[in-house]
Order: structure tokens, then C-alpha cells, then sequence
């Protein structure tokens, strides 16, 4: 009994010296390791502090910045990067900041951000990582061999031949938000004031629905408004989110984040087994993204024999909250910013409405119509330029890398700030500020000295897939928009964009509708 309990508490012991050992290694030795290697290269940044690094500042800073309103055509990079802008004002380009106990360099040289992007086998997203952990998952954030599966099987359904059968989806979506927007200026003299900030998010969700789906809004509304308190909780969370297993800290909102999870699980687990008992009777595929998706992955599962050649159901279930989160949240961030800023610059609102009622006059226009719209396309640009959806991106070396003239230990981790070198007055001129669509009148590549320098979907073989998509749905509303209305900025607009997750209007976009 003796040496039993003699052996037992050896057990406990050592396994007590090793976790501490190995907690001690985590919140104290490693760090202050890699900040020493750091500051040898010429990095420069706060001292390290014990387990929580810069994130009460961090934090500080997002809640006293996140309600302040900024001046319209002005640099907004130090208000929605505020602790990043900081550190760089107070210790130069060549800084870092503890996220916890791992440093991020920050990184503004575009030929760095070249060298990042184009080796993801090298340069991958961190973990943990609140977004992935919790909000969606699937190709955004797989790595090697499985990120090439799912690229595949999910690439048909991005090809623009797919996409130009969605076009008359997107076009449905567009009048009917239209057709709300004039019956509403009816009811005055002409003009009406109006906050269209939700009326995009409800565009762009019933346009994800629709193509990626088969359903309207109205099915899909549940699942959007559990994303958007998700992303609300995982701000409340992200001061937690460096601690390993923080999603099982006993606290409310990991709760809520928990049940809110596994009711879209039960939500999109209802609509892919659907399609797949529909596929199983033999019934044709629909031909949207969901439908592609499936049928892709049906085929590479024969193929290769196996269901392991394929997505499992949880994979699909996976992608298919990409779809909706990705799908609507870039897209409407990119219209909601165009109507203001083609409300604060009439003379850009008329010369792109010239040339939609040119290319296609009042007619609904085709996806090869839309492919002519030289100015729409350029405004658009600009507006990517200066509100970029995701205003910076993390990446952390998978072993011991040479980046520039810096040698990088595993630990060290990247913030690429697209939102500082979007604004960086050397690569685009003393006018950085101005909304400027002629920049790119000549194409992005002849805009910049790189195609590293305009970064809104990020760049490499890891180019967002839905960009072509994107792009085609802003098009599409942006134009039968012209179409129909003129618009300026109502007097009571505020101008407050700040990242939550994506870039957004804090406090809406009011703006007065003047029917053509």
C-alpha cells in the first residue's frame, strides 16, 4: 500500500513540475527569449508583462477609439488600428506588440508582405485564433494538404462561368431593396432621408442566400443574426482569446457563444442534409454554391474511392457558415462605403451613372455588361483602397525563418496592416487621403509600384476566393442603384467606420434618396 501510494504521489510530482515547468516556459521564459532575439535585430516595443503582454491597453484603446466619429476623406488608419498606430508613433516601423505572451511584428513594407503571402506553407494563421475557433472555420482558415482539398472541391464553384448564372439571383435581390427604397421616397416629395446601412446588410445576406443556397433572406435571417452576435461576444472575448482553451473559461458569454454555435450547426445541418437526401433520390444538383460545392465533392469522393478523398459532412456544414459570414459581411461593407462616398463626391456619383445609362441604359444589366463598367470598377478600387474589409491580417512562421534582414523564431508572429499601407503617402502620393478613383484608371498593377501595395482581399495563392463574386454583387447593386436614385449625405451623418471583424459604419450611413 506504501509503495503504491509512494509510486502515486511521484506520478503527481512530476507531472506537477512538468505543467509548471512547461506553464512557467509559456508565460515567462519564452517569451522573455524571444523579446531578447527581438530587440537584438532592432525591434523596439513595450516590455514584456507577465501573461496578459499589451492586451489591457490593447483593449483600452479599441473602446475609447470604436465610439469616436472621424472626419469624412481623412486618414481613418490611426482610429481603426489605434494601438497599432500608437506603438508605431512611439517606436517606429520596426515594433512589435505582445498579444499575451507571443510578440507580432508589425509590418507595413508591401515587399515583406509579398514575401509573407506568397508562401503559406511558411506563413500561417495562429493558434489559437478567436475567429476560427469560433465564428467560422472552412477554407479561411484550413493550412497544407487539407486547405488544397477544399480549395478544389469549393473552386467550381467560384468560376466566373458559375458565377454569370447567378447573375439574375443577384439582380432579384438588387430590385427588391430598390423597389422598398421607392416606395418610401413616394411617400414624400421626391426625396427621402434613409439609414441604408441596414437595408445592404439585408441585400447582401438575401443575395448569399439566394446564390449560395436556394432560399430568400427571410429563410436565412435566423442564421445572420446569431453571426452577428457571435462576432459581438468574441469582441467582449478577444482580451481571453490568447489563453489556451479560453472558449471553456466558465463565464456568460462563452456560454452564449457555445449554444449560439450549435443552433446554426442545427440550422445549415438541416439545409445540407437536404441536398443530400435530394442527391441521393438522384434528383438534379441545384446550381448554386451549395449545390456546386456538393456535387464537387461527390464527384472527388468518387474518385478517390473513399469518403476521406472528400469534405466530410461537418466540412460542408463548415463551409457553408464561410459562405454566409464571408459572403455578406465584404460585400456590404464595400456598398455601404461606395453610397457615401459617391454622396460626398457628386461628380464621381454622376460620371459613374453616365456611364451605367451608356453601357446599359435603364435596361437590367447582364454579367457581361457589368464587365464594361471602366469607371464603376475604378470607384470601387478606391473605395477598397481606402475602407479595406479586414484592416489587417496575422500570419506566424511554422519554423525558423529568415524574413528581410530579420531572422524569425518560432513564436514571433506577423500583423500585416493593410489599413497603414493603404494610407502609406509614399507608395500612393501626397493625395493618399483623397478619394481618387483615376488611380486606378490604368489598372491596380499600373496604380501601385506592386500588386503588394493593394491588399483588399490579401494577395498570393491564398487570394480570397470570393473576390470575382464580390465584385460582380457591388457592380450589380451599385449600378441599378444610379439607375433609379440620386443621393447625398443627409446632414445628421456621422462618419464612425471601425473594424468588427470587417469594417463598418458604427453608427450608420444616413443619407437622402432623390428619386430620378
Amino acid at each position: 500500500m506504501d509503495a503504491t501510494f509512494g509510486i502515486l504521489f511521484t506520478c503527481i510530482l512530476i507531472a506537477s513540475v512538468t505543467w509548471t515547468v512547461k506553464f512557467l516556459n509559456w508565460v515567462w521564459l519564452r517569451p522573455k527569449k524571444l523579446e531578447k532575439c527581438l530587440r537584438k535585430q532592432g525591434f523596439n516595443g513595450n516590455s514584456y508583462r507577465f501573461f496578459i503582454g499589451d492586451m489591457k491597453d490593447f483593449i483600452t484603446s479599441m473602446k475609447e477609439e470604436r465610439p469616436r466619429s472621424v472626419k469624412l476623406c481623412d486618414d481613418i488608419s490611426s482610429h481603426i488600428l489605434p494601438y497599432y498606430y500608437q506603438i508605431i508613433k512611439k517606436f517606429g516601423k520596426s515594433s512589435f506588440v505582445w498579444f499575451g505572451p507571443s510578440p507580432r511584428l508589425n509590418v507595413t513594407d508591401p515587399e515583406l508582405m509579398k514575401e509573407i503571402l506568397t508562401k503559406p506553407g511558411l506563413f500561417q494563421k495562429p493558434h489559437p485564433d478567436p475567429i476560427r475557433d469560433t465564428i467560422v472555420g472552412g477554407l479561411l482558415f484550413l493550412e497544407n494538404e487539407k486547405w488544397t482539398k477544399h480549395r478544389k472541391i469549393i473552386n467550381p464553384a467560384f468560376h466566373l462561368e458559375k458565377l454569370k448564372n447567378m447573375v439574375p439571383e443577384i439582380n432579384l435581390s438588387c430590385s427588391n431593396m430598390i423597389d422598398k427604397w421607392e416606395a418610401l421616397v413616394s411617400r414624400t416629395e421626391g426625396s427621402f432621408e434613409l439609414d441604408v446601412w441596414p437595408s445592404i446588410e439585408d441585400l447582401t445576406g438575401d443575395v448569399i442566400s439566394r446564390t449560395a443556397f436556394g432560399c430568400n433572406f427571410e429563410d436565412g435571417r435566423r442564421i445572420f443574426e446569431l453571426q452577428k452576435e457571435e462576432v459581438e461576444l468574441v469582441l467582449q472575448l478577444l482580451q481571453f482569446s490568447f489563453i489556451p482553451g479560453w472558449r471553456y473559461l466558465p463565464i456568460k458569454a462563452n456560454r452564449r457563444v457555445k449554444a449560439i454555435s450549435q443552433e446554426i450547426q442545427a440550422l445549415l445541418r438541416g439545409i445540407v442534409n437536404k441536398r443530400e437526401k435530394a442527391m441521393e433520390r438522384g434528383e438534379a444538383t441545384a446550381d448554386d454554391l451549395l449545390g456546386i460545392l456538393m456535387e464537387s465533392n461527390f464527384k472527388e469522393i468518387q474518385e478517390h474511392g473513399n469518403k476521406s478523398g472528400g469534405m466530410s459532412i461537418e466540412e460542408v456544414i463548415e463551409e457553408c457558415k464561410l459562405f454566409y459570414f464571408a459572403g455578406s459581411e465584404t460585400t456590404s461593407n464595400l456598398l455601404v462605403w461606395t453610397i457615401v462616398l459617391l454622396s460626398k463626391h457628386q461628380e464621381w456619383q454622376v460620371r459613374a451613372r453616365d456611364e451605367v445609362l451608356q453601357v446599359f441604359g435603364m435596361k437590367t444589366p447582364t454579367f457581361d455588361e457589368l464587365n464594361h463598367l471602366k469607371t464603376v470598377t475604378m470607384i470601387l478600387q478606391e473605395v477598397l483602397r481606402l475602407y479595406p474589409p479586414a484592416p489587417l491580417i496575422i500570419r506566424a512562421p511554422t519554423k525558423p525563418v529568415k524574413l528581410g534582414n530579420t531572422t524569425l523564431p518560432v513564436g514571433v508572429q506577423l500583423t500585416l496592416l493593410i489599413g497603414l499601407l493603404h494610407y502609406d503617402p509614399k507608395i500612393w502620393g501626397k493625395d493618399v487621403k483623397e478619394f481618387k478613383p483615376q488611380r486606378f484608371s490604368e489598372g491596380i498593377f499600373n496604380a501601385t509600384k506592386t500588386q503588394f501595395c493593394f491588399l483588399p482581399f490579401s494577395a498570393g495563392p491564398r487570394v480570397c476566393i470570393g473576390q470575382n463574386f464580390a465584385m460582380i454583387e457591388a457592380k450589380m447593386a451599385v449600378s441599378m442603384i444610379l439607375q433609379k436614385f440620386s443621393f447625398e449625405l443627409s446632414p445628421s451623418y456621422v462618419h464612425a467606420p471601425f473594424p468588427v471583424m470587417t469594417l463598418q459604419p458604427q453608427l450608420g450611413a444616413s443619407i437622402i434618396l432623390q428619386k430620378l
